[in-house]
This record gives structure tokens, C-alpha cells and sequence, in this order.
């Protein structure tokens, strides 16, 4: 893609479960410190696609991919790969809030403390940075050892994403994050996945059109497993090229 450094690139993607197609002969360049949303009806395959990019679709044990996905020119679906150093490049942020039951300082402190990090200055600053840029910090920053499962929906959604990045990962995988939250909830979320942009990749999956259009920078359409189209969201929400993605994006289906 012009003007950007591909930092994930697919290629020939093919995706079953046991004996069903769930994606099929996927093929685009993701770049680095955007923002892409994936779009499309429910079933379509974006969320499946989402798995692949932290390898979380080997926990499904009928799952078995073809192709290729390259992060940053190492092919992630090698079987010789270290899934757990990948993931730890890679943060994931789930559908529903999923708080640890602990105090909101060892949410934040958890993977980092998973990562070998012991010292408490170290442990202090990693919490309060990760806080931070979820703009939870405000918020928080007196009750640390309070437990997270206490905050409303979306400080417990902020945790999740402070959680994500404490491990600073190089992409931030957001798995339709505002679903489950009120409109106010939505807009802070929103708000700080433009922030987080200029730090991390965010892949982002959403039902939400106008939430794609509000916040992404690129588009993927996915329709019954296969990639309809891909590029500029600007373009694809006011000329897209293939018919399909026009009668998605106007309403008339989906």
C-alpha cells in the first residue's frame, strides 16, 4: 500500500474448521500504526481471520490453516514458531470485558510480571504508563487495589486494553470492544483507539459502520469467508468498487 510499511502481510489464506471453509484465499497487506477495521455481516469470517493473526485459532482443535501471514517478514503460521513470544507482540482486547478477579494493579501488572519483570519500580511505572494510555488512569489512580471486577463496563474495557498493552505489544487485535458498552462507554473507546494509532497496529472487527468509518483509517469487507474488498475506508465508504460492498455499506443486506 502506498505511503505505509506493511507490517502484516497474508497470502493464500485458507482457514477450515475440520471439513468447513471458513476463510478462503485471503490476501492483503495490514500497515504499520494504522488503523483497519474489518466489516461484514455476522458469520462472514473476520473474527476467524482476527484468531489467525495471534494464532489463537490453535486452541480449536478441528482448525488447520493454508497460506501464509508474515509479521514484520517472519511467517507466523510456521509450526517452529514461539506462539508465546508472538503473542506478546500481539495483544488481543475480547467482545465482553474480561477483568482478572484482582486488584486493578495486578490486572495491568500481570503479564509483565508473566514476562520475567519483578522489580516494583519497574511493575509501578508499567501499570501506571498502560493506564495511562487507556485513559483509565485518572480514574484509578487511587484505587489500585481495588478489584477490577468492581469498575463499570467501560473502565473494565479500558483495564482490558491497559492489560493488552502492558506487555507493549507491536499490534493491538480488538475483537468488536464496544459491543457490549453503552454510547458513552463507546465514544471513550473510540476516542482512544485514535490515540493508540500513533503507538500500536490496531486490527479492529465491528459491526458498527459508522464506527468503522469514525475510526479506521483502512477497510476490509469479508462476505461468506472471502475478502470482498480492501483499502481506504475514506474511499470505501464513499465510492466503493464492487457492488457488494455498496449494498453492505448503504444497508441493504447484512
Amino acid at each position: 500500500m502506498e505511503g505505509i510499511n506493511t507490517q502484516i502481510s497474508t497470502r493464500n489464506l485458507e482457514l477450515y474448521y475440520g471439513q468447513a471453509r471458513v476463510l478462503k484465499n485471503i490476501s492483503f497487506d495490514i500497515g504499520e500504526k494504522t488503523v483497519t477495521a474489518f466489516i461484514g455481516p455476522s458469520g462472514c469470517g473476520k473474527s476467524s481471520f482476527l484468531r489467525c493473526l495471534n494464532r489463537m485459532n490453535d486452541f480449536i482443535p478441528q482448525a488447520h490453516v493454508t497460506g501464509s501471514i508474515e509479521f514484520d517478514g517472519v511467517d507466523i503460521l510456521s509450526p517452529s514458531l514461539d506462539v508465546i513470544s508472538l503473542r506478546r507482540k500481539v495483544g488481543m482486547v475480547f467482545q465482553k470485558p474480561n477483568p482478572f478477579p484482582m486488584s486493578i494493579y495486578d490486572n495491568v501488572a500481570y503479564g509483565p510480571r508473566l514476562n520475567g519483570v519483578k522489580s516494583k519500580t519497574e511493575l509501578d511505572d508499567t501499570v501506571e504508563r498502560s493506564l495511562k494510555g487507556a485513559a483509565l488512569w485518572d480514574e484509578v489512580k487511587d484505587k489500585l487495589s481495588s478489584s477490577g471486577v468492581g469498575l463499570s463496563g467501560g473502565q473494565q474495557q479500558r483495564l482490558c486494553i491497559a492489560r493488552a498493552i502492558a506487555t507493549q505489544p507491536q499490534v493491538l487485535l480488538m475483537d468488536e470492544p464496544t459491543s457490549a458498552l453503552d454510547p458513552m462507554g463507546t465514544a471513550r473507546i473510540e476516542e482512544l483507539v485514535r490515540d493508540l494509532k500513533g503507538l500500536y497496529t490496531v486490527v479492529i472487527v465491528t459491526h458498527n459502520m459508522q464506527q468503522a468509518a469514525r475510526i479506521s483509517d483502512y477497510t476490509a469487507f469479508f462476505l461468506l469467508g472471502e475478502l470482498v474488498e480492501y483499502g481506504r475506508t475514506a474511499k470505501m465508504f464513499t465510492s466503493p468498487s464492487d457492488k457488494r460492498t455498496e449494498d453492505y455499506i448503504s444497508g441493504r443486506f447484512g
